[in-house]
């Protein structure tokens, strides 16, 4: 049992952050009030100066899977023999004792998405997991959160010369599975329990089968209009859920992004405009979104951003022009609705996991220090 006294707490649902305790039972917060009396046995923590913030979260990563000061051999995010390999999973690539993960739980991140890189027209699943950890296994939030997808200029390069050197044939081969994987499904579904019905087992399908049955999104790799909106006509023809990942060009579209209301991810902002697509790329599109009232999570794309970096990329997007608050959200409670776990993290609120951070002012500056770091309620850091 642990005891959080005297901190200011930024809870990232209320706007405006207040005074009080925070008390932590098996993992769990079990309560937040102005004054808590320790219960017998508890660790008392006198955070007296300090702030306290949900643990930081991003929805975009691909932490673990490049692995961190040992190149190539540690790259483990795009399968480049086969355009469509749904059936891949994410959590069957992240190395667990990478270096990298410290380095993110050091800078206040302790939850991420994480999987398959954008060469693939389909990639495999993302997994949500926690930053601390010997074997992926026991850092599990969810197995599978999402089905990666690529529009654009990603598998037109890698694939260029494999038969997909078109955003046409890009739209094609997503057509294609989600066409052969509804017709699986359907197969699936009319033959019952009658097993010499069903059709022949399809790895590919199966893994497709979340998707067909809206219980997982498409997490749509688009930088640019033409490629969001491709993935949006896409989603809608298949009646299907999607995220959008990127949106490096949706301050453009702004009004038309408000209006679908699909969950944005920003990001990586931190970068030069390293290709066509990135010519727009700018600091202000998280806030213009945001202001526009789209759920906008910002994220790293981690290796491309470091993970730790993360809580720095929210400061520059408000010097930009966010609103701190929203900025808040945006590596907060937004990412772990974006992810599909928010009634587990990405706020103070009780009954969720303890991943509290603790500061010694906002940690969107560069001149704070993240002074103390707690994963489902046992301290990771201490500074």
């Amino acid at each position: 049992m642990l005891l959080i006294k005297n901190v200011q707490i930024h809870d990232a649902v209320n706007p405006n952050p207040y005074k009080g305790d925070i008390l932590v039972e098996n993992g769990k917060i079990a309560q937040i009030a102005a004054d808590i009396t320790a219960p017998e046995g508890a660790e008392v923590v006198d955070a007296s100066g300090l702030r306290a913030y949900p643990g930081f979260i991003d929805a975009h990563s691909h932490i673990g899977l490049d692995g961190y000061g040992i190149g190539f051999e540690g790259m483990d995010y795009n399968e480049m023999g086969d355009v469509v390999c749904p059936q891949l999973r994410g959590i069957d690539g992240v190395k667990a004792m990478d270096p990298a993960f410290r380095n993110a739980v050091e800078g206040g991140v302790t939850c991420v998405s994480t999987g398959p890189g954008s060469a693939n027209v389909l990639g495999g699943t993302f997994t949500a997991i926690k930053m601390v950890g010997k074997r992926v296994e026991t850092m599990i939030v969810e197995e599978a959160v999402a089905m990666k997808c690529a529009f654009g200029e990603n598998p037109k390069r890698c694939y260029k010369d494999k038969g997909n050197c078109t955003r046409m044939t890009t739209a094609y081969q997503l057509r294609n599975m989600l066409f052969k994987a509804k017709e699986y499904a359907a197969k699936l579904e009319l033959a019952g329990d009658d097993a010499s019905k069903k059709p022949p087992f399809d790895m590919k399908m199966e893994a497709l089968l979340p998707v067909i049955r809206k219980e997982m999104p498409l997490k749509a790799h688009a930088h640019a209009t033409d490629d969001i909106f491709t993935a949006i006509r896409i989603a809608k023809e298949f009646d299907v859920k999607l995220t959008l990942e990127h949106v490096t060009e949706g301050h453009l579209i702004v009004e038309e992004l408000a209006a679908e209301n699909y969950p944005l991810a920003v990001g990586p902002s931190l970068t030069s405009a390293s290709k066509f697509e990135l010519r727009n790329k700018s600091w202000t599109t998280p806030g213009v979104l945001a202001a526009a009232g789209c759920q906008v999570s910002i994220i790293t794309d981690a290796p491309v951003i470091p993970q730790e970096y993360l809580p720095l990329c929210a400061g520059l997007a408000v010097k930009a022009g966010m609103e701190p608050f929203a900025a808040l959200q945006a590596i907060t409670i937004n990412p772990a609705k974006h992810i599909g776990i928010a009634d587990r993290v990405g706020s103070l609120e009780v009954g969720k996991d303890a991943d509290i951070v603790l500061t010694d002012g906002c940690p969107m500056q560069v001149s704070t220090t993240v002074k103390a770091v707690y994963i489902d309620g046992k301290k990771v850091v201490e500074k």
